[in-house]
Formats: structure tokens, C-alpha cells, sequence
């Protein structure tokens, strides 16, 4: 090793790492990478999908037996080597491929949570015209739509999931004259999804954690807001006893402890090498058992949030069309949350566009927090470029 290169690396060690400003910058980070559209959007639709309160139990178990300690151990290692995923794995270079897998799932996680904000950013931009779009009916879609003043509404669709599947999504009901070519509008709404991306992390933790502090708070308050509309609906009770009231021979259904688990996974963003990135700009004497308590407490609280605004409505619309299974109300999948949340919003009597806005961009902070998955500190430099080279070594 030649002079230059010896004088170089030892002004590398003694280069003081970056570190987050203060501790509630850390917690909050850690809130709105954990605590997001896993809980606000995926929790709802999966619950939906398993029975309701069928999932609720195995969800809870999950996340105490393998969800917590798992955190536990990725910020104790990210914070014990200081390094980003592959730096940490270099304490077991077999697995050194174990944390490739997690960059690539995690830039995977990327794009498609990127699409999922661009959606929230469309209804963001909807939510400004003079009535809802889809508090009521249009002309085109026919005798398909009921509004609450429909006298029969049974086998109808809501205006809310009509809005989402033909207005925003623009589904066809059949591929015989090919996929078409994509909607300006939703191409636009990406490419500025991807700019909220860049500047969140332009500057690594200097501009992230700063950001979190918003990022982290703002969406408790539309979620509380939306709760306490939701519940007071007629039919939401029906909903949310649904939600909780648990099928019990579902619950030897491995496929529900099967989504049950994943769903910790999801939404806790473990595994992902994210958490272990963020621990790894931490004080290395820090205290963080406290920290993963509050992380992981607010995250289970999030999702029962979520699950009761979302049971809430379909219990609405299941008075509204007459449908006594909750489970046969709408379409389940990933567009739940895209049509209880504008549903509700839509029953406010006055102004809803005063919420709907906030409401839109709630979930499109998550996901912009969530690409903190990118893996958003760097520790030096105020380029983009450092702050992806930073989470990968």
C-alpha cells in the first residue's frame, strides 16, 4: 500500500460517521418506515381476505413472537457495525447473499410503492374540484351505480369503487383489444411521485429525518379523523364486529398464518435491510429497546386503525345495498383502501374536500417515507447517487 493510499484511509477512520440529529429523529424515521401503507393499505384488504377477525389473532401473535424480536435484532446489528446491510452481513460472509436478496427486494418494494403513491397523488389532485367525484353517480356508468338514495341498490357497485376502477385505474373488461397505452394523467402523477422521492432523500438523514417528523404525525390525524366518521355510519358497527369476531376453525387454516405473517413482515419493513441502514446512524451506546416497543406498538395500533375505518364503511355499504355477508360487499384486493377511504370522506357533510385532500396525501406520505427503503442515509455528500451506494455497503 503505497503513502497516499495508507495517509487516505486513515483520514476515512478518523472521519466522525454522520449520525441522526437527535433521538426523536430516529424514532420518527422508524415510525414512518414501519408504520405505513403495510398498515394504512395492505392490512384492510388482506384482513378482508382471511375472514376479518379471523386474521386479527394470528396478526398479533406474528408480530409479538417473530416481528419484535426480529426488529430487535436488525437495529442491534445495523447499530453494532455502523453499516449498511452488506457491511453487517460481513460478520457471516456466508450470508453475504442474504443481504444482496434484501437490496433487491427492497428496490423492488421501491417501485411499486412509488406506483401505489402515484394513485394517492390522482385522488390528491381530484379532491380540488367543487363536488367529490365520486360522492355520486355519472351518466356513463349506467344502471351499475347506486348512491344512498337509490331505493334498490342490491348487485349495484358504490360510486367510490366505480370512480377508482374506471376513472382512475381504467379497467377493461377484457384484454380483446390489448392493454392500451398508459393514462397521462397516472404517468404524470409517477413521475412526480419519484420527485418527492429525490427530495426526500437528496441529502441523506440531514433532509429525512427532518422530514419524518411530518411524515411520522400528520397521518395519525386524518386516520383519527376517518376513524371517528367511520364509526359513527349506520351499519359501521356490523362492519367492525366483523373485523373483530373471529371464525374460529378458520384459524387451522395454515394460509391465514401464512398471510398472517407476511403481513408482520410487510409492515414492519424487516428484512428488508432498511432497519438495519437506520440503526446504523445511531449513538453505539443508545438504548434502543424502548424505541422498538413504541415502533412496533404504534404499528399494531395503526393497523387496527385502519381495519376498523375500512370494516366501518363496508358495514355502511352493506346496510346501503342490502347485503347481509360483509365479506361479499365489494371486490377485495389491493384497491380496498382506494374505495372505503374516498367513501368516507365522501359522507362528510361539510366541505369534504377539506379532508379529502390531507386524506389523499396521507397515505402518499407513507409511501414517500416508505421509500426511505431506498435506503435514504448518507454519510457524507449531498448527492443522491452516495445516499443508494450508502444503504448498499
Amino acid at each position: 500500500m503505497s503513502r497516499k493510499q495508507a495517509e487516505l484511509k486513515l483520514d476515512e477512520k478518523q472521519k466522525p460517521k454522520e449520525e441522526w440529529g437527535n433521538g426523536l429523529e430516529f424514532l420518527f424515521s422508524c415510525i414512518s418506515l414501519s408504520v405505513g401503507l403495510g398498515n394504512i393499505w395492505r392490512f384492510p384488504y388482506i384482513a378482508f381476505q382471511n375472514g376479518g377477525g379471523t386474521f386479527v389473532i394470528p396478526y398479533l401473535i406474528a408480530l409479538l413472537v417473530i416481528g419484535r424480536p426480529v426488529y430487535y435484532l436488525e437495529i442491534s446489528l445495523g447499530q453494532f457495525r455502523g453499516g449498511g446491510a452488506l457491511r453487517a452481513f460481513d460478520l457471516a460472509p456466508l450470508l453475504k447473499g442474504v443481504a444482496a436478496g434484501q437490496v433487491l427486494a427492497t428496490g423492488a418494494s421501491i417501485t411499486y410503492y412509488s406506483s401505489i403513491m402515484a394513485l394517492t397523488l390522482r385522488f390528491l389532485l381530484a379532491s380540488f374540484s367543487a363536488e367529490l367525484p365520486w360522492s355520486s353517480c355519472r351518466p356513463s356508468w349506467g344502471s351499475d351505480c347506486h348512491d344512498v338514495s337509490a331505493a334498490n341498490a342490491s348487485g349495484k357497485m358504490s360510486p367510490a369503487q366505480l370512480y377508482f376502477e374506471r376513472e382512475i385505474l381504467h379497467e377493461l373488461p377484457n384484454l380483446d383489444d390489448g392493454v392500451g397505452v398508459p393514462n397521462w394523467q397516472l404517468v404524470a402523477c409517477l413521475a412526480v411521485a419519484w420527485l418527492i422521492i429525490g427530495a426526500v432523500l437528496i441529502r441523506g438523514i440531514k433532509s429525512s429525518g427532518k422530514a419524518a417528523y411530518f411524515l411520522g404525525v400528520f397521518p395519525y390525524v386524518v386516520l383519527l379523523v376517518l376513524l371517528l366518521r367511520a364509526v359513527t355510519l349506520p351499519g359501521a358497527c356490523s362492519g367492525i364486529v366483523y373485523f373483530f369476531k373471529p371464525q374460529w376453525k378458520e384459524l387451522l387454516n395454515p394460509l391465514v398464518w401464512y398471510a398472517a405473517v407476511t403481513q408482520v413482515f410487510f409492515s414492519l419493513a424487516i428484512c428488508f435491510g432498511t432497519v438495519i441502514t437506520y440503526a446504523s446512524y445511531n449513538n453505539f451506546h443508545r438504548n434502543v429497546y424502548n424505541d422498538i416497543v413504541i415502533i412496533t406498538t404504534m404499528d399494531s395500533c395503526s393497523s387496527i386503525i385502519a381495519g376498523c375505518i375500512t370494516f366501518g364503511i363496508l358495514g355502511n355499504l352493506a346496510k346501503q345495498t342490502g347485503i347481509t355477508d360483509i365479506g361479499s360487499v365489494v371486490k377485495g384486493g389491493t384497491g380496498l383502501a382506494f374505495i372505503s377511504y374516498p367513501e368516507a370522506i365522501a359522507k362528510f357533510e361539510y366541505v369534504p374536500q377539506a379532508l379529502a385532500a390531507p386524506s389523499a396525501w396521507a397515505p402518499a406520505s407513507y409511501a414517500s417515507s416508505a421509500t426511505n427503503l431506498a435506503n435514504v442515509p448518507a454519510p457524507a455528500g449531498p448527492s443522491l447517487a452516495l445516499s443508494l451506494h450508502s444503504a448498499l455497503v
